[in-house]
């Protein structure tokens, strides 16, 4: 083959394969074992070497990205939805079921959505958008009176987040919707007419505390 002549297409087509299997098989299991699975076992599920998996996807981050780029794109849609809701507080708790749907289906979206992870930047809009559909959300119903003026949105993102971690494993142990009786009492203690006659301890987390207890729930497997 002499410089500048394009490669064979059987060569390419092959690669788009291994690509493709790669792709499949991560998403599977992602899916059932979360973002820490090991590579070498997708690389194995994928049919290829390592050698492969990384020539295509040189790090774990690479790989995530790949597959979720598009598979969150439905959490949009429905934050999109709950925005345009006359009722905020309805708007809130239809998007967190459709959000809960998700992460007890699939542990690797659940990993995504509950956690920081770094280098998976495509992700980072998916991440921006819940927290202003959250955060329009939640100023409507404190405007309106219908969710207690004290609650901040990293209170509600953390709770989120920790309760959201829970919820693979109790569709696990329990039921496949077992998850909705303690998301509605959490958003039930939210309501204004649930306010106690103490005031929540001070101070709240800011944003960077927030970020600082999200990466440390998150996966930490490196390679």
């Amino acid at each position: 083959m002499t410089p500048g002549t394009e490669r064979p297409e059987p060569v390419r087509r092959d690669a788009r394969r291994n690509r493709d299997l790669l792709l499949a098989a991560a998403h599977k299991a992602f899916a059932a074992q979360g973002l820490d699975a090991p590579l070498d076992e997708i690389a194995r599920r994928a049919g290829v070497g390592n050698a492969t998996l990384y020539r295509h996807f040189p790090s774990r981050a690479a790989l995530i990205d790949a597959v979720f780029r598009d598979a969150l794109h439905e959490t949009v849609v429905a934050g999109d939805e709950a925005r345009r809701s006359a009722d905020p507080w309805a708007g809130l708790a239809d998007y967190l079921e459709a959000v809960f749907t998700v992460l007890a289906a699939d542990r690797g979206a659940n990993d995504l959505m509950t956690t920081a992870i770094e280098g998976v930047t495509s992700l980072d809009g998916i991440h921006a958008h819940n927290h202003e559909t959250i955060s329009l959300l939640m100023g409507r119903a404190q405007r309106d009176g219908t969710m207690r003026p004290d609650v901040t949105i990293e209170d509600m993102l953390l709770g989120l987040a920790t309760l959201g971690r829970s919820v693979p494993s109790l569709a696990a142990a329990a039921a496949p919707h077992a998850w909705r009786r303690p998301l509605a009492l959490f958003l039930d203690g939210l309501r204004a007419g649930a306010r106690p006659t103490t005031d929540l301890p001070a101070p709240g987390l800011t944003p960077e505390d927030l970020a600082a207890v999200l990466r440390d729930l998150g996966p930490h497997r490196q390679g």
